[in-house]
């Protein structure tokens, strides 16, 4: 990898950077590789290391470079697109339907006040909480936290739910009795928290693609689930098939 001059270039060093580093990674660097530190490449290319740090930011959001605790930045294998989201409306974990995410805890706990506007709850009023986790090629891919109030599952109360998964199982199954009349999406980039970075095996503030899905019935929210996609993954397309935005990940 050579040095290059960036002083004379009219666009910001670190995006003529980014185009330096995405050229050596094709021709220098095989998938899974391991970059020199951050040290040796600010010295080589003589920036400072913020103006490497956002290079490689934007190549980690890009999807060329993954982060990971323990071992540090690797060249990333090219993103396969293959559909995540269901084709049509459907409660989470529905049989029948393309959902492949794993129930990991259940339980009760107060929403983020985001959460529990759209709910429609009070801001200090626990609701059924749903962990689920995506894995892809053994890699984790997503972590999701699915918010149910207790008016839409009136009849959980007399149901000796266990915990952990199997309570996840008890909440999931009872929302699906409720007929479904609506799902609509928000997709937003955003950064991972301390929670999700340790669930998706990145590091704190590396870029999620966060979505968010209301779920309808009886006339109202009946649930809000929030997953968290790694972003270096996951791509999104837009098609014709009724579906809206479909998330694919890699």
């Amino acid at each position: 990898m050579g040095t290059t001059q960036l002083e004379t270039v009219p666009e910001p060093k670190y995006w003529h950077l980014k185009t330096v580093l995405s050229e050596a990674l094709d021709s220098e660097f095989a998938v899974g590789e391991i970059l020199p530190n951050e040290r040796e490449l600010a010295a080589r290319f003589g920036v400072a290391r913020a103006t490497l740090r956002q290079a490689l930011e934007q190549l980690e959001l890009e999807g060329r470079l993954q982060r990971r605790r323990g071992v540090g930045t690797t060249v990333a294998p090219p993103r396969v697109g293959v559909a995540v989201a269901d084709p049509g409306p459907a409660w989470p974990g529905a049989d029948g339907t393309a959902d492949t995410w794993q129930p990991v805890d259940g339980g009760e706990a107060i929403p983020p006040a985001a959460v529990a506007e759209l709910l429609n709850v009070a801001p200090d009023r626990p609701v059924h909480v749903v962990r689920r986790t995506r894995m892809s090629r053994s890699q984790p891919l997503a972590a999701e936290l699915l918010y149910v109030p207790a008016e839409s599952l009136p009849g959980l109360s007399s149901i000796d739910a266990p915990t952990g998964a199997a309570r996840a199982r008890v909440i999931l199954r009872e929302l699906q009795r409720l007929e479904l009349e609506s799902r609509d999406q928000a997709v937003e980039l955003g950064s991972a928290r301390a929670d999700d970075a340790r669930e998706l095996d990145r590091l704190p503030g590396a870029p999620v693609l966060v979505v968010t899905t209301r779920y309808r019935a009886q006339g109202r929210t009946a649930a809000v689930a929030v997953a968290t996609y790694r972003a270096d993954t996951c791509r999104l397309t837009f098609g014709d098939t009724g579906g809206g935005v479909r998330l694919l990940a890699g």
